[in-house]
């Protein structure tokens, strides 16, 4: 079956850059050689996204993993943790991930989750930190569509970049109001963990089957259908993680998956929607 190929990069919310679509996660990955391959060989394939925290102690070696490339042809991710998030906390955290990460600036730089420090005073310290050129943009993760509402009306000159947010095809919640509201203002949907933390659908499952069938279809494999179509639309990223060169290998041939309607329909019915759920069986 033939489809019209996907763009593999959209503009990513506000900022002008063509961001692939699928780039990569370093939450609970090893730290080591191995890792540091995975980095590069992702890298090389067209993974540049490459998203980080502090809290996840990968931006060293995300550091090494990058070293003698050219910064430009990268979009680097970091957070800040709710308890760091003061104006001067989150000025000092920022400033650690760049020595850390061996960079200048990063490309965007949010809020992990929110915590007890008024939102309005590390809105400002992002502000602050655009202002000086350490960050090109701003952004959150986990926040909800009341969050976002709140956020938007405290920042005074800079957008919200991007909501980093769980997606995968068992926790599918975020596209009943999240996805659009997003979209219609222009901000970038980035989903974490999308092969769900090891609860991708054994084959056994009526969803693997699904998966299985739209993969022979393409010559690909059930995970790079899944990530292809987690990635499906504006505004949608999503961010897999790979500890090996072959899973960062596998993850980039997302990249090369053209879902046609038909496809898209199939997944969503073997998938769908449940709000209000947690984490259903897939």
């Amino acid at each position: 079956m033939q489809g019209t190929r996907q763009a593999t990069r959209r503009r990513f919310g506000p900022l002008p850059d063509q961001v692939p679509i699928v780039g990569q996660g370093t939450w609970q990955m090893s730290r080591g050689h191995d890792a540091v391959e995975a980095l590069r060989a992702g890298i090389a394939a067209g993974l540049t996204h490459i998203d980080t925290a502090e809290m996840y102690g990968t931006e060293e070696m995300i550091g090494q993993a990058i070293r003698g490339i050219p910064r430009g042809e990268l979009f680097i991710v970091s957070k800040v943790l709710p308890h760091n998030a003061s104006r001067a906390g989150t000025l000092r955290a920022c400033e650690k991930s760049l020595r850390r990460l061996g960079t200048d600036y990063l490309d965007v730089y949010l809020l992990h989750w929110r915590g007890s420090v008024p939102l309005a005073e590390t809105l400002g310290a992002l502000e602050e930190l655009v202002d000086q050129g350490k960050i090109r943009a701003l952004g959150v993760s986990n926040f909800d569509v009341a969050d976002l509402e709140e956020a938007r009306a405290l920042l005074r000159k800079h957008p919200i970049a991007c909501d980093q947010v769980l997606y995968h095809l068992g926790e599918r919640h975020i596209e009943a109001e999240l996805v659009g509201y997003c979209e219609t203002h222009d901000i970038a949907v980035v989903g974490y963990s999308p092969f769900g933390h090891g609860r991708f659908p054994p084959s056994a499952r009526a969803g693997a089957r699904a998966l299985a069938a739209v993969a022979a279809r393409h010559g690909a494999t059930p995970r790079q259908v899944a990530l292809a179509f987690l990635a499906r639309a504006t505004p949608l990223f999503t961010i897999p993680k790979a500890s090996t060169v072959a899973h960062a290998e596998e993850n980039a041939g997302a990249l090369d998956v053209a879902l046609t309607a038909a496809d898209i329909a199939e997944i969503d019915a073997a998938f769908p929607v449940r709000v209000g759920s947690e984490l259903p069986a897939i």
